[in-house]
């Protein structure tokens, strides 16, 4: 029950870091915005590794082509879900990313030779068929920002499935450090080309939440997975389309359609069906170490 809770906690926070972020998009550009929240981010992260101790560099060098290779997974991440989440309804963006475990055990599957029955093939073929549901390519609603949120449903998996390879003795702390200064980096070069604008008391605020958000989205994901059975846990990740629906009603005046929503109930369904199975064959299902 604790680690449900959390792992609840987790998504609310990491939801209302994304309407933070969606909302600072009216004054602030889209780099400066990414810059100033990888900043604080940073700094945070710095504060929690020194007070817990938990940052080690010393590592292999396998390990740390891995962390690489994940933090430009995360940095594209972080770059096509942020884009599409300044141009579309929070909830569709929400919706599209709650793809991601179905991605994970399909590419599992295709590339890591993880056995897969026909019942998870089955479902992963009608969660992906629910994704087509909320972006409905050719439709009037269908745009480039569309083609970027499934983008990021790629780079997530891949950031995860290269997650799984590390080995057991890298802290997460260090690997969140590493993300977050690949994300900012990037954001940094992107800003220097583009005019910034003054921050006002509003969106200093929206900015300093979202990073505020970002990082309790992080803790308390960690803890969850510390203190419950990923299996049991897992599922309750598809509670942040529940807060986006919320948040995207209340702050923005946005409410999916009726097919946007039958498709994010399907792929909702497919994959805590996923989770089951994963459950039922002792194989833990993928939880992403997210921080956008």
């Amino acid at each position: 029950m604790r680690g449900a809770a959390l792992m609840m906690g987790s998504m609310a926070a990491f939801t209302f870091n994304d309407a933070c972020m969606k909302a600072a998009s009216d004054e602030v550009p889209f780099f400066q915005a990414l810059f100033v929240r990888g900043c604080g981010t940073i700094l945070l992260l710095l504060v929690l590794s020194r007070v817990m101790g938990s940052l080690r560099l010393r590592l292999s060098r396998r390990d740390w082509g891995l962390i690489c290779v994940r933090t430009l997974a995360e940095t594209g991440a972080a770059y096509f879900f942020i884009s599409a989440l300044f141009n579309m309804p929070l909830a569709n963006v929400t919706a599209i990313l709650q793809a991601v475990p179905l991605a994970v055990t399909l590419a599992g599957a295709l590339f890591l030779g993880e056995a897969v029955g026909w019942r998870r093939w089955l479902a992963i073929g009608i969660g992906f068929g629910g994704v087509l549901l909320i972006v409905r390519p050719g439709t009037e609603g269908f745009n480039v920002f569309s083609v970027y949120a499934l983008i990021s449903v790629g780079c997530v998996t891949l950031r995860d499935l290269v997650t799984r390879r590390l080995s057991g003795g890298v802290p997460s702390m260090t690997v969140a450090l590493s993300a977050a200064l690949g994300v900012t980096l990037f954001a940094g070069l992107g800003a220097a080309g583009t005019d910034w604008v003054p921050l006002g008391a509003r969106p200093g605020l929206q900015l300093a939440g979202a990073t505020v958000f970002v990082i309790c989205g992080y803790i308390f994901s960690i803890m969850a997975m510390r203190v419950g059975e990923v299996a049991v846990v897992a599922p309750f990740r598809y509670t942040a389309l529940i807060w986006a629906l919320l948040l995207g009603a209340a702050v923005f005046g946005d409410w999916p359609s009726g097919v946007t929503l039958v498709g994010a109930a399907i792929v909702v369904a497919t994959g805590i069906f996923t989770f089951y199975r994963e459950r039922r064959l002792a194989r833990p299902g993928p939880v992403p170490l997210r921080l956008r």
